[in-house]
């Protein structure tokens, strides 16, 4: 008994050892991560940063890429939100336990770890491509189709963090709810997603975060635009997609921007992921 006693305590020690060796090789490399984006993007910072459009040569900035990367986050989120929501209901409160909610769960799944580049070249298949069909020619790329790019990445998210936080509502709060002669659909709108609100908008805001960074979908459907562009039915330039163009460039100017660009994707990921914890921590404060 003492042997196989001594054989669990050293295969326990062991197994923490590694465990622990592992977490901090990651968190080494996290760190070293970090400290190079904000060791080289603050030195990179300047006010024509945030005032001037696309560089050329030495002078210039990322206004044109900040506003774009708005606009076709926004639009992707917009785009993602109800349709995650309302899929995300249905398959707490009405595919519960049934062999259809169960495969849905598993395809959504599966969507949520599918390479993002795929999702740009389908939606480049389906968007871009029927409209160049449409204007003789003239290849259509558009922020919208980025941002239709973004929502397919986003959507499985969504619909992933609103079904388990429906799920973890007490299911004594439905009966009471329908022991009072509640119907179905106010019992969902008024009390459940009431109820889980706060984790829902931590999974809206985990999502945009997700979405900010992505850069391949974008070389197939936005493309980019030297210029500053509104319209999202234009191309649109957008802070990934510059910083890979920037990165590839000889010039240390552009190196300097590059850098400059990642801090602020860095920030605004940052921003949004403090925010999410903050929201879900006073979420388990008033639940407590």
């Amino acid at each position: 008994m003492s042997a196989l006693y001594l054989r669990r305590r050293v295969t326990n020690a062991a197994a923490m050892t590694l465990s622990m060796l592992a977490t901090l090789v990651g968190l080494a490399f996290l760190a070293w991560i970090l400290w190079e984006t904000l060791r080289q993007g603050i030195g990179a910072l300047d006010l024509k940063l945030f005032t001037k459009v696309t560089a050329y040569g030495e002078d210039g900035g990322l206004l044109n890429s900040m506003v774009g990367s708005l606009v076709i986050n926004f639009i992707g989120i917009g785009i993602a939100t109800p349709i995650g929501v309302l899929a995300g209901t249905w398959l707490a409160e009405y595919a519960n336990r049934t062999k259809l909610g169960e495969s849905i769960r598993f395809l959504n799944d599966i969507l949520l770890s599918a390479p993002s580049i795929v999702m740009g070249l389908f939606v480049y298949t389906i968007i871009v491509l029927p409209s160049t069909a449409l204007t003789h020619g003239s290849t259509t790329f558009s922020g919208f189709a980025g941002g239709v790019a973004l929502a397919l990445i986003a959507l499985p998210v969504i619909v992933r963090t609103t079904d388990e936080m429906l799920r973890l509502v007490p299911s004594t709060l439905r009966e009471a709810a329908l022991s009072l002669g509640v119907p179905q659909w106010k019992l969902t709108l008024q009390i459940l997603i009431r109820a889980a609100r706060s984790g829902i908008i931590t999974g809206v805001l985990l999502a945009l975060a997700r979405i900010s960074g992505e850069t391949a979908p974008l070389l197939f459907t936005a493309f980019g635009n030297n210029y500053m562009a509104w319209n999202p039915m234009d191309k649109m330039s957008s802070l990934p997609q510059i910083i890979y163009q920037y990165a590839n460039d000889p010039g240390e100017a552009m190196h300097a921007l590059a850098w400059a660009g990642a801090f602020v994707v860095t920030m605004f990921v940052l921003l949004l992921s403090l925010v999410s914890r903050l929201i879900l921590s006073r979420t388990k404060v008033s639940h407590d």
